[in-house]
Order: C-alpha cells, then sequence, then structure tokens
C-alpha cells in the first residue's frame, strides 16, 4: 500500500509544481456585494417570464419585485438568460448540496468571506442597547414564488406554529434560546416584527445567519397544520400520503426538496423530483436584480442527477458533463482534474477548505471502557498518538502535497486563529512518544510487538468511522494504524460503516475513537460546537460531558473544571456585545483546547476543487468554502450564468 502511495506520488510529482495553494485570504478579489436600494426606472426579466407576462399569465416584473429590491453586483460581468445548470446529487440524504445552492435566504446573510451581515429578506434590523430585543424590518413587496405576499405573518406562523410546536419541535434551538428559555415574538406590523431574549443576546443576528430562515409559507401551510385543520382531514391527508404521524406528514410538507408544491422565496423552486433526478425552474418572483436591472437568477433551471457512488460524479466532471461542481468533488483526483481540462471544456477551481483537518481522530473521554478511559484521560497518551502522526508525510502521500499538516486547531482564516494550537504537538516526534507511553507503564509488550495495558492484557484501540463520506479518510487512517501507531507499540483497528450507523453510535456514546472533518471552526461565534463536544453524531471527543452542558445538569456527565470553563466561556460570549472582549474569551477557550489535546488532527485546509465549464461564468477562482457560509452561497450563486 504505502509503495502504491510512493509510486503515484512520483509520476504526478512534476505535474503539480503549478499548483498553487490556497492559503491566504486577504486579496480575495471576490467582487461580489450586495446593494441595499436599486433605484431603476425599469426592471427587465427572462425572456421565457417575459412571454408569460404577455400571455397573462404572470404580472409584469416590477409587479412581482418588492419596492426595494436587493442588488447583486455580478462578479465578472452581467449575465445573460437562459440554460440548464447540470449538477449531481446523493438524494435527500445529501440535501445540503441544493439547499447551499438554492435555499441560503435568512433575514440577514453574511457575505462573501464571513466578514459582515448584509440584509436579506429583512431590509435592515436594530439591537436594543441591553442586547435583549431585536427589531426585523421586512422588505416591502417580497413575494412567494406563487405570488402571495411575504409578511410578518409567515415568520410568526414559523416561530409559533412550527418551531415552537412540540410535535414538530421538543425542545427550542439552542441557537434560538438563552438558558433553553425561547423568546417573545411580536408583530409589530405586516412587515416589522420584533424579539425579546430573557437575557443579552448580542449575537443573535449572527447566529441566524446561519441556523434561521424564520419564515414559512403560512397560506400555503395552515391548510396541514393540525391546528388549523380538523383532526379527521389532517388524518385523512397522512393516510394518503402514506405517513404513520402528522408531525412526518407536515415535515414533508414543509421541505422544498420532497413537495413541488411548496410555495418559496428561493431563486429556483423544485418542479419535480423522482428516483433519478431533482429539476428545479427560476422563480419568477424572486426578490433580487443586478445592477443593470435585470430580475435573477439568469439560470432557467438546475437539474440534480442522482447517483450513490462519489467516483461517477468525479467522473462526470471529468468528461465535462456537469457544469459546475463543488460537492464531492475530491481533491485526490486534482492531477487527473488538471490533465482533462481542454478535453472535458472545463477549468479547475481551488477554493480555500475552512477545514482544520481531514480527517481529525476524536479520542472519548466518555468512552465505556474502564481501563481506556484511564489512558484517553491521560494528556499523555493523547500526546504521545499525536507525535506519532507523520504528517508532512501524510500530506503528500495521500494529499499531494496540497494540504497543510496542522492539530485540529480553529483555522487560520478565522478571526479566532490561534497559531499556538495550530502547531501544538503536531510535530513528528516518535522517540518523545514511546517515552511518555513508557512513563504512563505501557513498557510491557505481546509477542507481535505491541504495548499491553494497565491491567496487562491486550490493548487495541477501535476507530470507527463513515467510510466514503469525505476525502481520502481510508487511506489516512490506514497509514495512522499500520504506519505511525503501530510503531509506537499501539495496536489499532478499523471498524468503517455505514454514515447513519456511526451517527446513531456516537450519539449512544458507544465509539471509542471517532472520525470526522473539523469544519464550522470559521466563525466560531456562530457556533463553536467542536470545541464544546456537543457536534452529536460525528465528533465524540466528549459526548457525555456535552449532554450534561446542554441539559443543564440534567443528564450526561459532569465534566472536569476545564472543560466546564469552555462552557462558562461560550455563555460569556453570547452575552457579550464588544467583539474585543468576545476574541479575549475565544482566545482562552482555545488555548484551553490547545493544552489538552482530546482531538487529534492531521492535515487540514486542503483545497476544496470546483469543476466549471468554461461557458459557465461569474463563478469566483478563489473563494472560502466553509459551512458557517453555506458555500456556494456566498458565491451567490443566482448571478452565476452562461456565457453564449
Amino acid at each position: 500500500m504505502i509503495q502504491k502511495w510512493l509510486e503515484r506520488l512520483a509520476v504526478t510529482r512534476k505535474k503539480l509544481m503549478l499548483i498553487i495553494v490556497c492559503t491566504v485570504i486577504m486579496g480575495l478579489g471576490l467582487g461580489i456585494c450586495v446593494s441595499p436600494s436599486f433605484a431603476q426606472a425599469k426592471y427587465s426579466e427572462a425572456p421565457e417570464l417575459l412571454e408569460l407576462v404577455k400571455q397573462g399569465k404572470l404580472p409584469p416584473v416590477e409587479e412581482r419585485l418588492p419596492e426595494n429590491p436587493v442588488v447583486v453586483e455580478p462578479l465578472q460581468e452581467v449575465g445573460q438568460y437562459g440554460g440548464t445548470w447540470r449538477r449531481c446529487w446523493m438524494g435527500l440524504s445529501d440535501s445540503s448540496g441544493p439547499n447551499k445552492v438554492a435555499g441560503h435566504v435568512r433575514l440577514v446573510r453574511f457575505n462573501a468571506d464571513g466578514s459582515e451581515l448584509q440584509p436579506d429578506l429583512a431590509e435592515r434590523w436594530e439591537m436594543s442597547p441591553d442586547g435583549t430585543t431585536f427589531t426585523f424590518y421586512l422588505r416591502k413587496g417580497v413575494k412567494w414564488s406563487d405570488g402571495h405576499p411575504f409578511t410578518a405573518d409567515d415568520v410568526v406562523f414559523w416561530y409559533e406554529d412550527i418551531t415552537l410546536n412540540k410535535d414538530l419541535n421538543p425542545i427550542v434551538p439552542e441557537w434560538l434560546s438563552t438558558d433553553g428559555e425561547a423568546p417573545t415574538l411580536e408583530k409589530v406590523d405586516d412587515y416589522t416584527f420584533r424579539l425579546k431574549f430573557a437575557k443579552p443576546y448580542p449575537i443573535f443576528v449572527h447566529r441566524q445567519a446561519l441556523y434561521g430562515g424564520f419564515y414559512a409559507p403560512r397560506h400555503y401551510l395552515e391548510k396541514v397544520h393540525i391546528d388549523y385543520v380538523p383532526e379527521e382531514e389532517i388524518q385523512a391527508m397522512v393516510e394518503a400520503d402514506g405517513f404513520h404521524s402528522w408531525d412526518q406528514f407536515f415535515t414533508a410538507k414543509e421541505d422544498w426538496l420532497q413537495n413541488p408544491e411548496l410555495p418559496v422565496v428561493f431563486a429556483w423552486k423544485m418542479v419535480s423530483n423522482t428516483t433519478t433526478r431533482m429539476v428545479a425552474e427560476r422563480n419568477p418572483y424572486f426578490y433580487k436584480v443586478d445592477t443593470a436591472g435585470n430580475q435573477l437568477p439568469y439560470i432557467d433551471k438546475m437539474v440534480h442527477e442522482l447517483t450513490q457512488d462519489k467516483e461517477i460524479i468525479n467522473m462526470r466532471a471529468l468528461s465535462g458533463e456537469l457544469d459546475m461542481q463543488n460537492r464531492h468533488i475530491a481533491v485526490t483526483d486534482y492531477p487527473l482534474f488538471m490533465e482533462n481540462r481542454a478535453k472535458g471544456d472545463y477549468r479547475v477551481m481551488t477554493w480555500i477548505d475552512a477545514n482544520a483537518s481531514c480527517p481529525v481522530l476524536y479520542i472519548n473521554q466518555n468512552v465505556q471502557d474502564d481501563q481506556l478511559k484511564k489512558l484517553f484521560r491521560e494528556k499523555d497518551f493523547r500526546v504521545a498518538l499525536s507525535l506519532a502522526i507523520d504528517r508532512e508525510e501524510l500530506n503528500e502521500l495521500v494529499y499531494y502535497g496540497l494540504g497543510k499538516p496542522r492539530q485540529a486547531a480553529v483555522v487560520s482564516t478565522s478571526p479566532n486563529f490561534n497559531p499556538e494550537w495550530e502547531k501544538a504537538y503536531a510535530e513528528f516526534n516518535p522517540d518523545m512518544a514511546n517515552k511518555l507511553l513508557d512513563g504512563l507503564g505501557l513498557t510491557e509488550y505481546d509477542a507481535e510487538g505491541y504495548r499491553l495495558g494497565l491491567d496487562g492484557k491486550p490493548l487495541a484501540l477501535t476507530i470507527e468511522f463513515a467510510s466514503g463520506v469525505f476525502g481520502p479518510w481510508d487511506d489516512v487512517l490506514e497509514l495512522v494504524t499500520t504506519r505511525y501507531w503501530a510503531n509506537i507499540g499501539i495496536k489499532a483497528v478499523l471498524k468503517p460503516e455505514d454514515r447513519s450507523l456511526y451517527n446513531v453510535r456516537c450519539n449512544a456514546n458507544e465509539v471509542e475513537i471517532g472520525v470526522w472533518d473539523m469544519r464550522r471552526v470559521n466563525i466560531l461565534l456562530i457556533n463553536p460546537d467542536r470545541l464544546l463536544g456537543t457536534a452529536y453524531g460525528d465528533s465524540p471527543w466528549a459526548p457525555l460531558w456535552g449532554q450534561w452542558y446542554t441539559s443543564q445538569g440534567k443528564a450526561g456527565e459532569e465534566p472536569p473544571q476545564e472543560v466546564k470553563r469552555i462552557f462558562e466561556i461560550w455563555e460569556e460570549v453570547k452575552a457579550t456585545a464588544d467583539e474585543g472582549a468576545r476574541d479575549e474569551l475565544f482566545r482562552e477557550m482555545t488555548d484551553i483546547h490547545k493544552d489538552n489535546i482530546w482531538m487529534i488532527g492531521a492535515v487540514g485546509e486542503t483545497p476544496q476543487l470546483a469543476i466549471v465549464k468554461n461557458n459557465f461564468r461569474n463563478v469566483p477562482d478563489r473563494i472560502i468554502w466553509d459551512d458557517a457560509l453555506q458555500t456556494p452561497a456566498n458565491a451567490y450563486p443566482e448571478q452565476f450564468f452562461f456565457k453564449q
């Protein structure tokens, strides 16, 4: 296996000398901006919509747009209407794909690099001096895709009838509460509403930029809501659609990817979703225009072909069958993509992946086995495992030198980057690793050269991971177990499994060492769940401690003081309006992680590839790929177009 990687590296090494590794954020020059207002005497629209206007099937574009539409400045040039955007996805479990392309519409959103907030459905907003009350002023004249007005009633319905409905949401979302208590919502008028929290929550608007759509089409969904329709009628609908309960039925009805009839405010509206493809068409009531007054989006249709094999997605991109695809495109296929650019008539974008490490080994501090728990809670044991990994070699063999050998620390693109954490115990030092293990009393070996546990019995660690999910994890983990950890006498067994099973086992605290990436560490202000240990289902370094925190001590296991301090810091951050003070708190949080290394990283900040056809324009060459920014939503896909 090692020889195979070495041969592959030798063959491609010269070709990779021209690679530009994206590690610098300043000077991205994205060129996309959103203007708060637009003074245009006349708007333009897609030819197919103009024809519908002439036929009397649509009102004029001026009547379909809000009084003050959002203005998006095209990246390269004002686009042309037309075309079908071909993409791939892996079905509803992969809903993040189309959601990040079309479905990221918020009251307030982040700009392209996450450095500031921008008005979206809300034209403006205000926060009270004490940080408890937020007033939002909706953009007047926004309409749903069926032409029905978008008003504060849609916000009230989303909040009171969906979010606070115990059948649909047993608990209030963490991002929408303080100390587990939901805010009060007041409708001021048709386009104004006010939220009031029980305690200061000055970062609320930042957090809704990721989590909170904050709206639902009341005029449509109240027709299938149990509080608005007689129970016998609801039950008949549930049975007719083949569901077992109303909550399942309603959840499907409010999902735009499952229900073509659902009105949306997105750039494209799903019109069909079969076993092989999902088709979305332009929303004629979309509330954005370009700087020339052209209603967006430029592209007529978006088609997602269904496939369960990521290799097929990469092969289709390679052959030029996909117009613009970034999701599931493998960085390890970079040489192949570069070699076939002319043949496939595409270009290769290397976006900046704000992923701290891919993968990360999460050393479960709440592991059920008492002997392992004793070892896992020894800092020297975790440090030894980290020092044994040759990250430089991993980067060369698996990632062609494109990544950055580093610890599982906040990414360097983040305002809360801690360079000392990035380097903490990340050097390759197997001699020191052996000394640390010896110092813990692990000095006895079995016949195969593996260390015995403190109880004198064979010591074997089980690493569970979701195989084939993101990147070449199998290759990395094989090197870690058979080469690096084996060299210091630590036996580790790999246990690949289905993603859903892995998630279930993580939630049940049945995993010894879990494996995932480390995303969501670019804008910690939104959700530092990786650092809190509350990222349930994938990164189990402290699942029971996380449960203790989220349940306010009613479940899980009480953590040690340094972990309690992490929770305290996050509570302080949420109530702190001063940015400098928040940064100091985050520095303390990252220092605690730096000193403890509960998560072990390998190689991070690798480029995220985007394969883009040469006639597909207004796509940025470089942009931050980040879940908090819902990439590619931060590239404003509504201004992508086909150059004719």
